[in-house]
């Protein structure tokens, strides 16, 4: 059943984000912000722009973490530790990820 989710889990990961003067790409590249271990993104900076992104983003998410779950009879608590799990792996080497106390760390 988690395997099925797997790809759906991606496609959050991967939304398609409105215009912003900072893409996400950007942002993770700068150092500005991080994968949080409960499927968000954290902002490592605490700027406006960045706290913004951040905000819109995680809005997003959790709306495809919902539809993910009620699509496939899981609570959204399952597949946002999915999708957290997908956005380590998928996070490349110098880029930020949330440790277990809660601190930025780069991958």
């Amino acid at each position: 059943m988690l395997r099925r989710l797997f790809p759906l889990v991606m496609i959050a990961l991967l939304l398609p984000l409105p215009a912003f003067a900072l893409s996400l790409d950007q942002a993770k590249a700068q150092g500005l912000v991080g994968e949080r271990m409960d499927g968000y993104l954290g902002p490592v900076e605490n700027t406006p722009e960045v706290v913004q992104l951040v905000r819109i983003i995680n809005q997003q998410r959790r709306a495809e973490y919902e539809k993910i779950a009620a699509e496939n009879g899981q609570t959204v608590d399952v597949v946002q530790q999915l999708a957290a799990q997908k956005a380590y792996e998928m996070t490349p080497s110098g880029f930020y990820i949330q440790n277990s106390a809660g601190g930025w760390v780069k991958k």
